[in-house]
């Protein structure tokens, strides 16, 4: 079993909880180019747990949630805007 260096400035984990159905969190790559590299979509109670690695260098979440990182828990708004 590999073992995992916990002191990399990568090792940093979020956790995306979905307030609504349809919660899209895209995990985004490092280097000369960002791309897209892997993406999920999350209905309203689901939980995902996400991790910045060599090859992750930034997650955005779309949709209504909450996302709890070493920085606090930040709510992200509704993909519907809101409107009535």
């Amino acid at each position: 079993m590999e073992r995992i260096d916990t002191d990399k400035a990568y090792a940093d984990y979020v956790v995306v909880l979905a307030e609504e159905n349809g919660v899209n969190v895209i995990g985004l790559t490092r280097g000369k180019d960002t791309r897209l590299h892997h993406t999920e979509i999350l209905d309203k109670g689901e939980v995902l747990i996400a991790q910045f690695t060599e090859q992750t260098s930034a997650i955005k979440v779309r949709g209504k949630s909450k996302i709890y990182c070493s920085h606090g828990i930040i709510e992200s708004g509704s993909r519907q805007g809101g409107h009535l």
